[in-house]
């Protein structure tokens, strides 16, 4: 059962959704703690005992966007799915919520793209939980026999690379019209097929080419 929100939490919560609000009509450069005490209609002291700095702010706004694509990652990998169809419902769940989004307002969804950029590290533990996630997925895979030859960190690159459109949102907006579930599912499935140490003679084509 889920906890009962102190009165502070609650607090925080709405400000988080003025917040919210505000840069979707307005941008991340317009998010202001004298802005949202306006909206909140509440004095920027009172303000202060919820967040004391802009900064803090952020840092909340950046949990209250993250929170349900964390929702999701601790959902599948929780699950009893086998690891194939874990790896694609990891990107593919918050892919839809994600498109879903951006189909609903293009303009706010680059407006969060924009933010994360400008403030990375308010968001950098989130990409870290992403890997620390796939990781799981990646070594239970490795247990039951993929992947061969790799260690776990370079498996986790490969993957991150390979379906970097799927789960980065600034290039997800980019490439948002040519994105679809199903090209989704062959990469997945290219990945468990394909991906391993053994070199299949891409490196001596390279070199070919080289010389």
């Amino acid at each position: 059962m889920p906890r009962a929100q102190s009165d502070i939490e609650a607090g925080q919560e709405r400000l988080v959704e003025l917040a919210c609000a505000l840069i979707e009509e307005r941008g991340g450069q317009a998010l202001t703690l004298q802005e949202v005490a306006v909206r909140a209609g509440i004095s920027p002291a009172q303000l202060a005992r919820y967040f004391e700095s802009r900064e803090a702010l952020l840092e909340a706004v950046a949990e209250y966007w993250f929170r349900p694509k964390v929702a999701i990652m601790e959902e599948v990998v929780a699950s009893e799915l086998p690891p194939r169809r874990k790896m694609y419902e990891f990107f593919a769940r918050r892919y839809v919520m994600m498109r879903d989004a951006y189909r609903a307002d293009p303009v706010a969804y680059e407006m969060y793209v924009e933010l994360g950029n400008e403030y990375f590290e308010q968001v950098r533990s989130y990409v870290d939980l992403a890997d620390h996630y796939l990781s799981m997925i990646i070594a239970e895979a490795m247990g039951e026999g993929f992947f061969p030859g790799l260690e776990i960190d370079m498996t986790l690159s490969l993957i991150n690379q390979m379906v970097a459109p799927y789960c980065t949102i600034g290039v997800m907006g980019m490439l948002m019209d040519r994105l679809t579930e199903e090209k989704l599912a062959r990469i997945i499935d290219a990945v468990f097929d394909g991906l391993s140490a053994q070199d299949r003679g891409a490196m001596g084509v390279s070199g070919l080419r080289a010389a």
